[in-house]
């Protein structure tokens, strides 16, 4: 009995070994058969995650803490906004988080409270396609903070159909630009007396092709959303070296950023509102898009290195 059950134990091993090889046979003559495929899949591969890590861009290592100091951004719910948060919050500070809707303001605040173990993150509202939000949310921040050390104007509107603010300005302008010029200059006295501290606003490269349209500005004879937003992020620039020239000798730097082309809520909306085919013609350079991660860190870069304390009425990339 013993010796019977010796042999079948064998003859199965033997059985398996067979198997295996044949399986490992087949497999070689697979990869024979379509190495050049395989190859040229794993390269390609390997070449699309370095040119991701490339497009990426460089990363803020700068491990300057902000102890103490007090940090308003605005659109900070969402994409490289809240990203902003996160690393500010990290780093120490007291971030203001400054949103139209409160209440998916505050749920991002308590998940990144509970992620970063930060309490010292609040939120304010702000709509800065109403000129009185952005009035009351000056007063308020007058009225509770002694400090503002970095105000980052990060927020944009949506780019689509045409839209008017609460004041009638076009959306582009009326939020990109306009609404953060009013925020920003109603709380200069707060910044120089919080000095040195810094003002950053988020432009875009699209700024290159942008014109300003004096004689139309919120484009009601002809209207294009990126026409519209070039312009705004046009604004946006000249807005930023002007100020900058203004605030020689106050102690307040100002520098505008652009975060790269990142894949968020508002490039979501942007798609949506294009024809099929537009969307299928860049389907396949969505490789080549930012995460909010990597798009919040020029932003970082120049809210927290030393080394730009001083500099002042530039433009990041």
């Amino acid at each position: 009995m013993k010796r019977t059950l010796v042999i079948t134990s064998t003859e199965a091993a033997f059985a398996t070994a067979t198997v295996s090889y044949e399986c490992f046979k087949s497999a070689l003559q697979f990869l024979s058969k379509h190495m050049y495929v395989i190859a040229g899949v794993a390269v390609a591969g390997a070449s699309i995650l370095i040119l991701r890590n490339w497009l990426a861009g460089g990363v803020c290592k700068c491990l300057k803490r902000l102890d103490g100091k007090t940090v308003i951004i605005t659109g900070a719910n969402s994409g490289i906004g809240r990203e902003t948060v996160r690393d500010m919050a990290q780093r120490g500070a007291r971030v203001i988080m400054a949103c139209r809707d409160l209440q998916k303001s505050e749920l991002v605040a308590e998940q990144l409270r509970e992620s970063i173990c930060n309490d010292n993150i609040v939120v304010y509202r702000l709509d800065l396609a109403s000129l009185d939000s952005i009035h009351c949310f000056a007063k308020e921040i007058m009225e509770n903070e002694v400090r503002v050390d970095i105000l980052i104007n990060n927020a944009g509107a949506p780019i689509g159909p045409r839209e008017v603010t609460e004041d009638g300005f076009e959306l582009q302008i009326g939020v990109n630009h306009f609404g953060h010029f009013l925020l920003t200059i109603l709380l200069l006295d707060l910044l120089k007396g919080s000095a040195p501290s810094r003002i950053i606003n988020v432009s875009s490269r699209a700024h290159r092709i942008g014109k300003i349209r004096f004689n139309d500005i919120n484009m009601k004879e002809c209207y294009d959303p990126l026409v519209a937003y070039c312009q705004s992020k046009l604004a946006n620039i000249l807005f930023t070296r002007e100020l900058a020239r203004r605030m020689q000798g106050t102690g307040v730097t100002v520098n505008a950023v652009h975060p790269g082309i990142l894949w968020t809520a508002m490039t979501r909306t942007m798609m949506c509102n294009q024809p099929l085919w537009v969307r299928l013609l860049v389907a396949p350079f969505y490789i080549c898009l930012k995460t909010p991660k990597q798009g919040a860190q020029t932003t970082i870069h120049c809210a927290v290195d030393p080394e730009l304390e001083t500099v002042s009425g530039q433009y990041f990339r």
